[in-house]
C-alpha cells in the first residue's frame, strides 16, 4: 500500500503543483484542479486520456464534468490522503489539458460555458 506524503515530500512536491493550478481540497487530503475547455468535445477528450492513464496506473481520480468544465481531485483512498501516486499523476494529467483555462480560485462558483452564455443573454448580451 502506498504511504502518505511526509511533510518533507509535501514541501518538495506541492509548490510546483500549486504553481500549475493544483490546490488543496479542504474536505479531504487531496489535490484539486478545475479546467475550462473551449467546448464539450475537448473536455471529453481530456477525460478519455485521463481515464486511460488511470486504468494503466490503477489509480482513479474523482471528477465532475459539466459541459466544458472538468473538476478533478486526486487522493489515494486506501492510504487516507495524498501519496506520490497523486503528485505523479497530477504532473502527467497537466500535459493532457493543452491550453485549457485553469480556474485557480477554487472557492469561486464553477460556471460552464452554457451557463455563461445563458447569463449573457439574460443580461442584455
Amino acid at each position: 500500500m502506498p504511504e502518505k506524503l511526509t511533510p518533507e515530500e509535501r514541501d518538495a512536491l506541492l509548490p510546483a503543483l500549486g504553481a500549475a493550478g493544483w490546490g488543496a481540497d479542504p474536505e479531504q487530503d487531496a489535490l484539486r484542479k478545475i479546467w475550462k475547455f473551449r467546448n464539450f468535445s475537448q473536455a471529453w477528450a481530456f477525460l478519455s486520456r485521463v481515464a486511460l492513464l488511470a486504468e494503466k496506473r490503477n489509480h482513479h481520480p474523482d471528477w465532475r464534468n459539466v459541459y466544458n468544465v472538468v473538476d478533478l481531485r486526486l487522493t489515494t483512498h486506501d492510504a487516507g490522503g495524498l501519496t506520490k501516486l497523486d503528485t505523479d499523476m497530477a504532473a502527467v494529467i497537466d500535459k493532457y489539458a493543452g491550453d485549457a483555462e485553469v480556474q485557480r480560485d477554487q472557492a469561486e462558483e464553477i460556471r460552464c460555458l452554457c451557463q455563461e452564455r445563458h447569463a449573457g443573454t439574460t443580461k442584455g448580451g
